[in-house]
Order: C-alpha cells, then sequence, then structure tokens
C-alpha cells in the first residue's frame, strides 16, 4: 500500500487529544510497518525520526494562531501512486481534488451534539463543511463504538465502513514514587496539601463547574487539608470557575495551574489523591486512560464513551447530578479497600489499550478500505 497522512497536527496541535493521536499514530506506524509506503504531510522539527518507507513533503507554517484555519489549508496530492490519504484532524483539510481513495479520522461529533460548548470557527467547519467531507470518504476511523454508532447514525454513513482503532496512554504515564512527585509539585507548583485532579481543556463540556460544586459539598473534615487542581490552559471560561469557586467559599482551595508541560502530567497524576472527570459527552476520554496508568483511582461519567473505555475500572456517575459526584469522592477518599481495588483494576484495564494497537488496528483499516473499493 501507499498512503499519504496529513501529520500537520502532530506538530500544531501537540498536547492535545487530536495533536497527540496523530504524532503517536505517525510513531507507532513507524515502529510496526516497514513494508507499506508512507507520504507524510509534516512540518518542520516534529522531533520524529522515521525509517526509509516514510517520505515527507514538508509543509510551511505561518503566524496564524487559530490551528483550525491553519490546517483547513488545501492539501493537493499530485502523487498519482497514493491508494488512500488520510486525514487524521476529523477530516478538516480534505479537499475534493485528490485523486485517490480518502479516509478521516472523525474523533467525535461534539459540536453537533453539543455546539454550546465549542468556537464559533470550529462549529462552522463542522456545519459547513463535514457533511462535504464525509461524502467524500471511502472510510471513516474513529475512537469507540459509541463514537461509531453516533456518526452512523448523524451521517447515515454505513457502519462496515467505519472502523474503530481504540487510543493508549502514552508510554510516560506508569507508576511513579508517589512522596517524590509530591515534593516536585510543592517546589514548581505550589502544591502542598493532598489534592484531587482534573486534567482536560476548559470548555463547558467538561463539566468543571460540577467539580468545584461537588467539591463544595465535602464534609469540612475532609476538605480541611485538600485541594482541587484544575491543570490546562486557562481559556475563557477561566474566570467563570474562579467566581464559582468565590461564591462556594472554597477559593482557597482551588489551584488552576494553567499550562503544564506533557512530561509533567505524569508527576500530577501519580501525586493525586484520584482523578474526577465528570465529563458531559467525550468520543474516547484519554485522561482516565492516563490516570489508569499511573495506578491512580478515577472518577468519571456514566454517558457517552467512557463506561466502554474505562470497563468498569472508575466509579461512573451522572455528571449532571453533583450530590452523587461528591458522595464518589468522599467514598474514595474515606475508603481505602476502594481506593486498593481501583488502581488495581486500573491498571489491568489500561493493558488493553496501546498506541501499537492503534497503529495496527489503522493499517487494517487502511487494507480494508482498498481492498472494498
Amino acid at each position: 500500500m501507499n498512503i499519504g497522512i496529513d501529520g500537520r497536527a502532530a506538530k500544531w496541535y501537540r498536547g492535545t487529544g487530536i495533536g497527540t493521536y496523530t504524532y503517536q499514530l505517525i510513531s507507532n506506524i513507524n515502529n510496526i510497518d516497514n513494508i507499506n509506503e508512507y507520504l507524510l504531510f509534516l512540518p518542520q522539527n516534529t522531533g520524529l525520526e522515521l525509517n526509509n518507507n516514510f517520505s515527507i513533503k514538508p509543509i510551511e507554517e505561518s503566524t496564524n494562531s487559530n490551528f483550525w484555519d491553519e490546517v483547513n489549508a488545501p492539501n493537493i496530492l499530485n502523487n498519482t501512486d497514493i491508494d488512500l490519504y488520510h486525514v487524521p484532524q476529523n477530516g478538516v483539510g480534505l479537499t475534493e481534488n485528490i485523486n485517490c481513495l480518502k479516509t478521516i479520522t472523525l474523533h467525535d461529533i461534539i459540536p453537533l451534539r453539543m455546539p454550546e460548548t465549542v468556537s464559533d470557527r470550529y462549529l462552522n467547519i463542522f456545519n459547513n463543511q463535514l457533511p462535504k467531507i464525509i461524502e467524500n470518504c471511502d472510510g471513516i476511523i474513529t475512537v469507540s463504538e459509541f463514537s461509531k454508532d453516533d456518526i452512523a447514525r448523524e451521517f447515515n454513513f454505513p457502519k462496515d465502513k467505519i472502523f474503530v482503532t481504540y487510543l493508549g496512554a502514552e508510554d510516560i504515564y506508569k507508576p511513579l514514587d508517589k512522596k517524590s512527585c509530591k515534593n516536585f509539585l510543592k517546589n514548581k507548583y505550589n502544591i502542598d496539601k493532598n489534592f484531587l485532579l482534573y486534567v482536560g481543556g476548559y470548555s463547558p463540556r467538561k463539566n468543571i463547574i460540577g467539580i468545584l460544586e461537588a467539591f463544595s459539598l465535602l464534609d469540612p473534615k475532609l476538605r480541611e487539608n485538600l485541594s482541587v487542581v484544575i491543570t490546562g490552559k486557562k481559556g475563557i471560561s477561566y474566570t467563570i470557575y474562579m467566581k464559582r469557586a468565590e461564591d462556594l467559599g472554597i477559593k482557597n482551595s482551588v489551584i488552576f495551574t494553567d499550562f503544564i508541560p506533557l512530561d509533567h502530567l505524569p508527576l500530577f497524576y501519580n501525586a493525586c489523591e484520584f482523578l474526577v472527570y465528570p465529563s458531559f459527552y467525550e468520543g474516547f476520554g484519554l485522561p482516565p486512560l492516563e490516570a489508569m496508568a499511573c495506578g491512580t483511582p478515577v472518577i468519571s461519567s456514566n454517558v457517552t464513551s467512557i463506561p466502554e473505555i474505562c470497563s468498569g475500572s472508575a466509579l461512573l456517575v451522572d455528571p449532571y447530578n453533583v450530590d452523587e459526584l461528591s458522595l464518589s469522592m468522599s467514598e474514595l477518599l474515606s475508603d481505602n479497600k476502594l481506593r486498593d481495588s481501583m488502581i488495581k483494576s486500573g491498571l489491568s484495564n489500561c493493558l488493553k489499550y496501546s498506541w501499537s494497537n492503534t497503529a495496527k488496528d489503522t493499517i487494517a483499516a487502511y487494507k480494508n478500505i482498498i481492498k472494498n473499493k
């Protein structure tokens, strides 16, 4: 097979779900496949060391700070030897003037399900461009059975042409010495209490308000020496979350770290009491898997893809029920046997997912799409 891959997100969007996916997909296909030929559209200095069966067509970077504007620049494939062209970032950038088979990775359809939680630019892409992009596809790759069903239902796309390739936690996520991690965070981030952790973006879809409200309902004795740490780049909702923490009387117990380097994330996972991730909607949801790989218990949602991915290894709650979320926090803080059981089952669960498997399943999807053209 001769496969073309739009790899721009591996550099331009690194540190986000789509950026991590693109980087790890390319890296792991490179690790396991030295037979098929690949043509990658990549910016300079991605950090990827590639084998001889990978060719690169360099993409110039511009000063445009909006990823979704930048990545929408059309790719024109003049290479008629390409069997299949793959756009990993929800199909954005796929044009009609490509004379080969085409596939996209459509991670989820959040803008169509919860339009109020995404930017106007991103929503416009989904409303005005995605239907045409999907019509132009010979197959779709997605990241969970939940997303497969959601996509098939929304776009009336044949299920036998939608391929599920689960994601995985990166190798940096593993159990580390908890005391050393706590000391690092105390010195670097001034976090000197035990803490509950949230990892992710600031979109209302992530339910940070729910985390704050549930924390405020905990018994004051439990909260006395406990903080909530909210990681991630401070988005436009930051002032809303800060104001809510003030109104709830927990301002001094909430730490907003802002952006943290990727290599610090395993330290946060290992140092925390547990991850709390009560998202309203996910296509996959990497943070619960990353936490489990670090030996950290997880509280998450009982909706969308989360039950499928967590597979009985997390405390799952109704994200719309703050009392239920708070009760689960209290149980996990008070019950060491429950905690130990969740650590064990979480470590076992995350072994089912790996980026190597993602790469294998993606290559199988490529073969299937080409075979059934």
